[in-house]
């Protein structure tokens, strides 16, 4: 070109440049781990879907891995009448439900929706719905066995999703997905897991418990003269703070430094105050499980239910040691710091795991779900597949274009413009942790014929009307361009906004890259494709 290229005039090539470079390095820069025990939580962490030398993650078509689609344990009871705006009503009636139908605390969740009303859940499968009506009947609630549904509430399906969620990142597996999909009657609601190289086994070993940590105190009391041991629970993940990462001190035991919230602190306290542990007697479980004294057990995916540790497993028993002191003086409240130790260091980071990600409000139900393994072997020919298709879809477009406009200064520029979007695209996955499907290389395809023919309806209308002589009249024919593309950009994305915000599977992804796409190229490769054809014209 003979004019003297201007940055303030092309300011938006220059735009897509610096774009397209930071796409490069979202792609291809080395991405540290971390480097911590936090996220070596489980066996193999570091296997993940982005094998390769890109950051690109790829879901479970391109990768292989394994597919849980499964509804959630419970039962609710909907409109049951009781005081909205007093919790301590609402926490009266968790408890007298948790007793007459012999069930841990966490297995009953009251949730007001109005003033006057709200909903009622319980989480287990061996109560019939004869005896939650029943039991809800014998506090005075107007509900009858038809009243009562199978499933849970939509705020009870979407704590579950944060907190698998929660886990498979915090698990180190990449790529992994949580989502919830719902019948096409709307009736039923499941949970949906994937997990890109891993097969269905350890994927159910992560998922299948609630991942419950209870802390519970455990202590002789005499009752008419024989010594019998009452189990109290002190906290859950709820009344935990903070949860830093598991380590193992030299020459002590493996465990996790966690910080309590205020009133768990206050509730521990006075319980061990009360239970004589601050006289700091012996826990000698390691000896005799059957007499162990006054311990402080750490129980996982387990339950209290009538003094009793039910299910699960106990993780550490242990002594007060200088907790005990910590209390006596008064300075828990305040810092409420402490170790909950483990036989191993990978049972801490199962710990750690659990109690960061938070526990479930209720089971999966693996058993009524279904599950999907597809091979690497067989994945992978699915990416090669899908890489071809994608080399074959520009090859095509670049193919008509050259036939159409027979001139290289004009279809070069336009099928690199192409291009260039698809790229960025790519760096905006990689940049997100987005786990490509074949649903999204559909989205790249489309975003690639609707982006050729967009830059064809600026080069047609810019270079069909008449020679281009001045700035003005440039500038006057690519604004009449252009506002044909951002109504057509603005009715796909208009269109393709249902099918985002739905659980509807694959579509989801497929407008994820579309939407994303066609505004990628309105708002950055079309701007600055009219920025080179004006170079062009006008030199």
């Amino acid at each position: 070109m003979s004019r003297n290229f201007s940055l303030r005039e092309n300011w938006r090539i220059v735009l897509l440049v610096l774009i397209v470079l930071g796409s490069a390095v979202s792609i291809f820069a080395p991405v540290g781990n971390g480097g911590s025990a936090q996220n070596a939580t489980v066996e193999n962490a570091s296997e993940s879907a982005t094998a390769g030398p890109t950051n690109l993650q790829f879901g479970l078509e391109l990768s292989g891995g394994t597919r849980i689609r499964a509804p959630l344990v419970g039962m609710t009871a909907e409109d049951v009448g009781f005081n909205g705006s007093d919790p301590q009503g609402q926490a009266k009636l968790e408890r007298a439900l948790t007793n007459e139908l012999s069930l841990s605390p966490q297995d009953v969740r009251v949730q007001p929706t109005s003033q006057n009303s709200g909903t009622v859940e319980v989480f287990n499968e061996n109560v019939t719905q004869e005896e939650f009506a029943r039991a809800l009947q014998n506090q005075g609630k107007d509900v009858q066995t038809d009243d009562i549904r199978d499933g849970v509430t939509d705020k009870t399906l979407e704590t579950a999703e944060g907190v698998l969620d929660r886990k498979v990142t915090g698990a180190g597996l990449s790529g992994g997905e949580v989502s919830i999909s719902r019948s096409t009657t709307g009736d039923e609601a499941f949970i949906v897991v994937e997990v890109p190289n891993k097969q269905p086994e350890e994927v159910v070993d992560l998922i299948d418990e609630r991942g419950t940590v209870l802390v519970v105190a455990h202590f002789p009391v005499e009752q008419n003269g024989t010594k019998t041991y009452r189990n109290v629970q002190l906290f859950t993940q709820e009344g935990i703070k903070s949860v830093d990462p598991a380590d193992q001190p030299r020459g002590g035991r493996p465990g996790v430094p966690i910080t309590l919230k205020q009133d768990a602190a206050k509730n521990f306290s006075n319980a061990m105050r009360e239970f004589g542990f601050l006289s700091q007697p012996p826990c000698t479980y390691a000896a005799n499980k059957n007499d162990s004294g006054h311990c402080l057990y750490t129980v996982s995916n387990g339950k209290v239910v009538n003094g009793t540790i039910t299910k699960g497993e106990i993780v550490s028993a242990a002594s007060m040691g200088d907790l005990s002191t910590k209390m006596k003086r008064g300075d828990f409240v305040d810092d409420p710091r402490f170790r909950i130790t483990s036989a191993n260091l990978s049972e801490a980071q199962n710990l750690a795991l659990d109690m960061r990600a938070g526990a479930l409000p209720t089971t999966l139900n693996i058993d009524e779900g279904t599950s999907t393994y597809i091979q690497p072997s067989l994945a992978e020919k699915f990416k090669l597949l899908s890489l071809v298709t994608g080399l074959f879809t520009m090859l095509a477009v670049a193919g008509t274009v050259a036939y159409r406009y027979r001139e290289p200064r004009i279809a070069v520029p336009m099928v690199v413009t192409a291009a260039a979007e698809v790229f960025i695209l790519l760096g905006f996955s990689a940049a997100i942790g987005l786990a490509i499907d074949l649903s999204h290389i559909a989205g790249f395809i489309a975003v690639i014929g609707t982006g050729v023919d967009d830059l064809v309806i600026i080069a047609d209308e810019i270079l069909q009307q008449g020679d281009v002589s001045t700035n003005r009249v440039f500038r006057s024919r690519f604004r009449k361009a252009f506002w044909v593309i951002g109504a057509a950009a603005a009715t796909t994305i208009v269109a393709m906004l249902p099918l985002a915000a739905l659980s509807l599977g694959d579509l989801q992804g497929f407008a994820l890259i579309t939407i994303v796409g066609v505004l990628v190229g309105v708002l950055i490769t079309r701007p600055a494709y009219g920025d080179v054809i004006r170079n062009l014209v006008l030199d």
